[in-house]
């Protein structure tokens, strides 16, 4: 199984790409096949702009790369009481490459209500996309308290959530793809 990580921030003072970081090694340490599309790096033009070549191979790149996944998860954090406008800005270039596939949400806030409107949101989006929305949530409350210098938890509430939050995203990511396979050796 491949699971890609779509990390929706953007801004130099971010915090959701350590959340981000953690989940990728967990998940490598489950011998799962991780990648990270980081928004910050990637840099989309905003959709319905016109793009240069660059620009257009940059995009061709990250559709190959999402519909390569078996399964993503979706990182934001929130703002203003909903998911990231980057976000938003990738979910509208790509929408064959999330077709029929397990998405689990993550997101994070200043607060401490972890970013439950953006998630509430997002999952309602991922379900427009033609996926399959995870129904468990990660929520990160307090996301610039949550980590040390290091990138490690710095509390053990939160990795209990993430390892839960893990364990039924793999399930169910695994589930989906082997129905998936059957129809395919059907058809």
């Amino acid at each position: 199984m491949k699971v890609t990580l779509l990390i929706g921030s953007v801004r130099p003072e971010r915090q959701t790409h350590k959340v981000a970081r953690y989940i990728q090694k967990q998940l490598l340490h489950q011998g799962i096949e991780v990648d990270m599309i980081d928004l910050a790096e990637e840099n989309l033009p905003v959709f319905g702009t016109s793009q240069n070549e660059a620009e257009q191979s940059r995009i061709s790149e990250i559709s190959k790369r999402l519909d390569e996944a078996s399964a993503m998860i979706f990182v934001t954090p929130e703002y203003h009481g909903s998911f990231s406008g980057a976000l938003k800005n990738a979910l509208d270039y790509y929408w064959v490459e999330f077709q029929r596939k397990t998405i689990g949400v993550v997101a994070g806030s200043s607060g401490k209500m972890g970013g439950i409107n953006a998630s509430t949101q997002l999952q309602h989006v991922v379900l427009s996309l033609g996926a399959y929305p995870l129904p468990v949530k990660l929520l990160v409350p307090e996301v610039h308290l949550a980590f040390n210098q290091q990138e490690e938890p710095t509390d053990e509430r939160f990795a209990r959530s993430a390892e839960k939050f893990l364990k039924e995203f793999l399930w169910y990511a695994e589930a989906i793809n082997e129905k998936k396979t059957r129809e395919a050796v059907v058809a």
